[in-house]
This record gives C-alpha cells, sequence and structure tokens, in this order.
C-alpha cells in the first residue's frame, strides 16, 4: 500500500542524501523513480537534486502553477515508476499537497517528500504544514546545534554575517546564509529574552 512520506529537519541534516539515496537503491534493482525539485532553488544547478556532499541527480521542476497530479499520472502513461520523490517540499503549496496524496490514493505510487519544517522566523512553510497535516509517515532528519543539542531552527544572516529578524519568508541560500540552532540558541540569536 502506498504511502505519503514527509522527512523534515532544519538546514544541513543531509534531507537531499537521504532523497538521493533512496532513489539510488530503487534504481539499483532495475526500479524507476521519478524526481522532482522546486524551480525556485537551483544551488545544485538548474534540473538537479544536490547534495552539500557533492551528490546529484538530475530532476524535473515544479513551481507554484504546476498540477503535480497530472504530472505524475503523464509520467506513469511512459512507463512504470516505483516511487516519487520530491525535494525542497517546504516549496509545495497546499494543493499540490493534496495532489501528491490522490497520487498515493488514487494512483497507489509511494511518494516521499523531503523538505524543512520551519523557516528563518520558526514559522511553519505552507507545504510543511500541509505535509505535516497530511503526510501518512514522517521523519524528523536530525542535526546539531553549535552546542551538540539537536537543532530545530534555523537563522538569516546578511551578507556583513548578522542574524536578521524579518525578511521575505522564501530567500535561496546554504551555509553562507542559514545556520541550525536548537531553540535556546535561536533565541539568543534573535534577541528572545530570557525570562
Amino acid at each position: 500500500m502506498a504511502k505519503l512520506h514527509f522527512h523534515y529537519s532544519t538546514m544541513n541534516a543531509g534531507k537531499s542524501t537521504l532523497l538521493l539515496q533512496a532513489s539510488y537503491n530503487y534504481v539499483e534493482r532495475g526500479m524507476q523513480t521519478y524526481l522532482l525539485t522546486a524551480r525556485v532553488d537551483d544551488r545544485a544547478g538548474p534540473q538537479t537534486i544536490g547534495s552539500r556532499i557533492g551528490i546529484t541527480a538530475p530532476a524535473e521542476t515544479f513551481g507554484p502553477e504546476d498540477d503535480l497530479s497530472a504530472r505524475i499520472a503523464a509520467r506513469l502513461q511512459s512507463g512504470p515508476c516505483a516511487c516519487i520523490f520530491i525535494d525542497e517540499a517546504q516549496f509545495l503549496t497546499p494543493e499540490q499537497v493534496w495532489q501528491l496524496a490522490r497520487v498515493v490514493d488514487d494512483l497507489d505510487v509511494p511518494v516521499m517528500c523531503y523538505g524543512l519544517r520551519v523557516d528563518f522566523l520558526g514559522q511553519l512553510f505552507p507545504g510543511s504544514a500541509a505535509l505535516l497535516a497530511l503526510a501518512d509517515e514522517m521523519r524528523e532528519v536530525r542535526t546539531i546545534c553549535h552546542c551538540g543539542r539537536k537543532a530545530t531552527m534555523v537563522v538569516r544572516k546578511d551578507a556583513a554575517g548578522q542574524v536578521v529578524t524579518s525578511g521575505d519568508q522564501i530567500e535561496i541560500g546554504g551555509n553562507d546564509r542559514y545556520v541550525s540552532l536548537c531553540r535556546r540558541h535561536y533565541r539568543e540569536a534573535v534577541g528572545d529574552p530570557a525570562l
């Protein structure tokens, strides 16, 4: 029975590495996969999923205007597909998450989504909120703060290395712009006073 999966974490936890490894496992066993990533994030190159450790794979891209259930149905018309993999799933719209749920329920194909849970202000991304509500299986991919505690938050830094506490929810960047922290150090970084 197919399921909708959501693997979530903060920045630099290895989500894309896990996605690429899982897809490779299918392909190694002679099964086909279908990889999608957000068009807005092309840090690894156009139409590419890439990890910080240098592993990459070609992928199709999606934007908020795309009907993912129609795209996946069209892909299935061209031949069998054992699993759908979605990278940067925080950029899905809530309607696209419902489309993925329909793929699982109606086409009986598993969908594995990998993405951030919260933004630099500690707010859920709309796509992540919908996945938390609809996913059959959820798994936290853990990374650590500089203090050794589990990192659950992320701060955004400006060009001068200063933490910013306002701005657009979506601003693409990597280690140069974002730092994963535990809640305690996130609060310190954004100036949340202790009691």
